[in-house]
């Protein structure tokens, strides 16, 4: 009964691990807004190109934009989808980032600026992997809170 449990565990590992696996691989890639099909609110950053690459066990996200005041913005995560915190660079508005895979399709982000939410964004690439929604909750510069919707073209 013990070698049938210990065989068990070792299956379902492997399987969670694959998962884990072919979801960063569904988003690994050059990722483009698509502004025809996008919402971006008033107020809320445009993510131009979002760029997905591995980086060991990690994953690296590389984002170019433009500010609410059209400022060209670049921003850097690097870090694994297990609802941890990880350092984020670039954009003064966030100092730590989380990502938490929900399924191999979606997964969901947390900003924080001293350790403060100040963005939430649901994520989902579609089934085929040509495109991504991103769905996003955040506080402009004045306070008011705005929700964007976001279609990227995986390039």
């Amino acid at each position: 009964m013990k070698v049938r449990s210990m065989v068990l565990f070792v299956v379902l590992f492997l399987l969670a691990g694959a998962t884990c696996f072919a979801a960063n691989d569904a988003l690994l890639g050059t990722w483009k807004l698509n502004e025809s099909k996008s919402k971006i609110a008033a107020g809320a950053p445009k993510n131009q190109t979002v760029v997905y690459e591995a980086a060991g066990d990690s994953t690296k996200i590389i984002i170019t934009g433009t500010a609410p005041d059209g400022a060209p913005t670049h921003s850097e995560w690097t870090g694994k989808f297990d609802g941890k915190d990880y350092p984020a660079t670039g954009n003064p508005n966030e100092d730590m980032r989380s990502a938490k895979m929900i399924n191999e399709h979606t997964y969901d982000v947390v900003s924080k600026k001293g350790g403060n939410i100040v963005l939430t964004a649901h994520v989902v690439v579609a089934p085929d992997g040509k495109t991504r929604t991103v769905t996003t909750h955040g506080t402009d510069s004045k306070g008011k809170k705005y929700t964007s919707v976001a279609v990227y073209d995986k390039q």
